[in-house]
């Protein structure tokens, strides 16, 4: 997950010895699973460690409503391959699972590496999963996929492991890695796209719940005489901020055409009524952050997602609103940034997914010669 340590790191953080640290890198070394490189720490020499870039490779795939994202990527934390195409996700499962597994192949194809040296996959999908039955938790953000287990499904066609999450909490993931939640260890990941959902971060851990709808923030209230939401109650905070919302505000007078993206892009070139539609937006986002800070207290707020595009003209309304209604101590150590992933932070969240996920065994076994290949 750290990508690279050097061994007094290694030794503090597992509260081995130096001398212990040592013995086991040089074994591990040996057998091809991790690389040691000379760097500088402190102002004195020192050994930097990480995995081995030819001891595996790991996927990630990403399914958002309109679109298929899928990244291959080494142990040492290189992304080697990367693309995505329009796709209608909503309307058939099978057809999903069918161009994911196509484009899978398709880049582990241009890397030139053999598919012996997959390791595992990582898979996100825009809505909440059971934690007991691995399904979609909610039918009524995939209607398509009713019954579906997304790990099990793709697992079958690419006969590795696959490790599932929702969009929300691999984009917490990916920018808590490599992205605007470096360094922190509580944090929410807030994205605004077709529906609002939040990935919580504590204490370093990906927080999911008992039953894996944690971070449900779109479906906070905020007026219980507003609009009918999806699940059924009104005024959920989705209904002032989700695009299939927030764009017949403007298509009026802008086109029915207009997109989020769009409406940033305008926003930001000082369209007044796309300024103010952002800001609304903004203002209503923070009223949740607010909730989450009352309750969970992060250290920091990342939004992800299209609308982080229009930088302080929607943050800025996010943090009015989170001084208004946070608790003051709350407000005060809470910072507020957009993602530093843009669109890819879901991708490259289910590539650390599987890195936090496997175990040691696995990546052991798949360094070591064998009659068979490693995954059948």
């Amino acid at each position: 997950m750290a990508g690279s340590l050097t061994q007094a790191e290694i030794a503090r953080s597992t509260g081995l010895s130096a001398a212990t640290v040592s013995n086991i890198v040089r074994e591990l070394k040996d057998g091809g699973t991790v690389e040691v490189t000379p760097t500088s720490a402190g102002g004195r020499r020192a050994r930097s460690v990480s995995l081995s870039g030819d001891a595996g490779i790991v996927i990630g795939v990403d399914f958002g409503h309109t679109h298929l994202r899928v990244a291959v990527g080494n142990l040492a934390h290189q992304v080697l391959a990367e693309e995505s195409e329009p796709l209608d996700v909503d309307a058939s499962s099978a057809q999903g699972f069918g161009r994911a597994e196509q484009l899978v192949n398709r880049l582990i194809e241009t890397t030139g590496i053999s598919p012996e040296k997959v390791i595992g996959v990582g898979l996100g999908v825009p809505g909440p999963i059971d934690v007991e039955s691995g399904t979609l938790g909610s039918t009524s953000i995939l209607p398509g996929w009713t019954g579906i287990n997304p790990s099990q499904e793709l697992a079958g066609r690419l006969g590795v492991p696959v490790y599932v999450d929702n969009d929300a909490n691999l984009g917490a993931l990916g920018e808590l890695v490599w992205g605007s939640g470096r360094g922190v260890r509580d944090l929410a990941y807030i994205k605004v796209a077709s529906g609002v959902g939040a990935g919580l971060v504590i204490e370093g851990n990906i927080y999911r719940g008992p039953g894996g709808t944690a971070g449900e923030i779109g479906h906070i209230t905020l007026d219980e005489s507003g609009p009918v939401c999806r699940c059924g109650n009104r005024g959920c905070l989705e209904t002032f901020t989700a695009a299939r919302y927030v764009l017949p505000l403007l298509q009026p007078s802008h086109g029915p055409d207009l997109t989020m993206e769009r409406v940033v892009q305008l926003a930001r070139e000082g369209d007044p009524g796309c300024r103010r539609v952002i800001g609304d937006v903004g203002r209503h986002i923070g009223g949740g952050v607010a909730n989450l800070c009352n309750l969970l207290n992060p250290s920091r707020v990342v939004l992800g997602g299209s609308l982080a595009e229009a930088g302080e003209l929607v943050l800025g309304p996010i943090r009015d609103s989170v001084s208004r209604y946070a608790i003051p101590s709350a407000a005060r150590q809470l910072s507020v940034l957009p993602g530093a992933l843009g669109a890819r932070a879901e991708v490259l969240g289910a590539l650390a997914l599987v890195l936090s996920e496997m175990g040691d065994s696995t990546l052991l076994e798949s360094t070591l010669p064998a009659a068979t290949p490693a995954f059948t």
